[in-house]
C-alpha cells in the first residue's frame, strides 16, 4: 500500500486536474451553445449542469465497474447532490447585492421539483432493496429503471415548458469568442483530462479509505464528492460575478438531477447484483437530507421576493443540513 502522503499528493492531483479541466468544459460548452443558438436557461440546466457532471459520472463508473467499490458510488453521487445545495446555500448567504430568489423562472421550478421526484425514488430504493427481493433485469435493479424514466419524463417537461416561453434565437454563427470547430475542440481536450482524473479518483479514495481507517461510505460522500464538485463551484462563482444568477441556480440545480440518473448507470456497471442493495444503510441518510435540502430551495423559489434577509433563511438552513449530514457520516458506525 502506498504511503499515506503519496496518496494525498495523488488525490490533491486528482483534484487540481478536475479543477482545472472543469471550468473549460463548461467555457468551451458555452461557447458551443452560444454558436448553436441554445437559450441561455437551457445552457444552465442541460448543457452545463452535463459537463460539470462528468467527474461524478466517470467516478461513479469507475468506482461501480473497476473497483468494485459500490459505497463510493453512491457516497460520491449523493454527497455531491447535498454539495451542490450547499454552494447554494452560500450563493445566498454570500451575495448581497440583490435577492438570489428573486432571479427566478419556471424552468427552477420544474427541475427542483423533479429533483425531489427523482431524490424521493433513490430514498425509496435504498431503504427496500437491501431488505426485499425486488425484480431485476440481469444484474440491474428496478429502481434504477424507474430512475432512467422519472429523467426522461422530467427532461421532456422542463424542455416543453422552456420551449414554450422561449424567444427566437439571434444569429450564432458571428460574435465574439470561439469558433464552433474551436470549441468543440477545446471540449473534447478539457473532457479526456476530467475523465481521465475521474478514472483515478475512486482508485486513490479506495485506498484512502483503508489507511486512514476510513469508511468508503465517508470517503465516497465527503472527500470525493467534493472533489468531483469542483466543476460546479468554478462555475457557480464565475457567475455570480458576472450577476448570471439564474444560470448559476439553472447549473446547480440541473447538475443534481443528473447526478442522481447515475446511479442507473452506477448500477449497470456494478456486476455483482443491484447496487442500492449492496451500499451501506449511512447513504439513505444522506439521500433523505438531500431531498430535505431539495424542499427547502423548492419552497424557496415558490415564495420567491422580499429582502435579501428574507430569502438568507433558506441559505443558512441549507448549510445547516450540510453539516448535519457530515456530522452523521462521520458518526456512521
Amino acid at each position: 500500500m502506498a504511503p499515506v502522503l503519496t496518496l494525498w499528493a495523488q488525490f490533491l492531483l486528482c483534484l487540481a486536474l478536475i479543477g482545472l479541466g472543469g471550468p473549460e468544459l463548461c467555457r468551451s460548452g458555452e461557447a458551443i451553445a452560444r454558436r448553436t443558438g441554445l437559450s441561455g436557461s437551457w445552457i444552465g440546466l442541460a448543457l452545463l449542469a452535463t459537463v460539470t457532471s462528468l467527474p461524478e459520472l466517470v467516478t461513479g463508473l469507475s468506482a461501480a465497474g473497476v473497483a468494485e467499490a459500490p459505497d463510493i458510488a453512491a457516497g460520491d453521487v449523493l454527497g455531491s447532490c447535498i454539495f451542490n445545495l450547499a454552494i447554494l446555500g452560500a450563493l445566498v448567504v454570500g451575495l448581497r447585492r440583490r435577492p438570489v430568489f428573486t432571479v427566478v423562472s419556471r424552468t427552477h421550478l420544474m427541475t427542483a421539483a423533479f429533483g425531489v421526484v427523482l431524490l424521493a425514488l433513490a430514498l425509496t430504493g435504498l431503504l427496500v432493496a437491501p431488505r426485499a427481493a425486488l425484480p431485476a433485469f440481469g444484474h440491474v435493479g428496478v429502481f434504477s429503471l424507474l430512475l432512467l424514466v422519472a429523467y426522461a419524463l422530467a427532461m421532456r417537461a422542463i424542455f416543453t415548458g422552456e420551449a414554450a416561453q422561449a424567444t427566437p434565437p439571434a444569429a450564432a454563427s458571428d460574435g465574439p469568442g470561439p469558433s464552433l470547430s474551436a470549441a468543440l475542440a477545446r471540449y473534447i481536450g478539457a473532457a479526456i483530462v476530467v475523465a481521465a482524473a475521474g478514472v483515478w479518483l475512486p482508485l486513490v479514495g479506495e485506498q484512502l479509505a483503508e489507511a486512514m481507517h476510513w469508511k468508503q461510505s465517508f470517503v465516497g460522500t465527503l472527500l470525493i464528492a467534493g472533489a468531483t464538485s469542483m466543476p460546479e463551484i468554478v462555475v457557480t462563482v464565475a457567475a455570480a460575478r458576472i450577476g448570471a444568477i439564474d444560470m448559476a441556480i439553472g447549473n446547480l440545480l440541473g447538475s443534481n438531477l443528473f447526478n442522481v440518473l447515475l446511479l442507473a448507470f452506477d448500477d449497470v456497471a456494478y456486476r455483482p447484483g443491484p447496487l442500492l442493495a449492496a451500499v451501506a444503510p449511512i447513504h439513505a441518510t444522506t439521500a433523505a437530507v438531500a431531498l430535505l435540502m431539495t424542499g427547502i430551495v423548492l419552497a424557496a423559489l415558490a415564495s420567491a421576493g422580499g429582502t435579501h434577509q428574507r430569502q438568507r433563511w433558506a441559505g443558512w438552513a441549507l448549510l445547516l443540513a450540510y453539516l448535519l449530514n457530515t456530522w452523521l457520516v462521520y458518526r456512521d458506525p
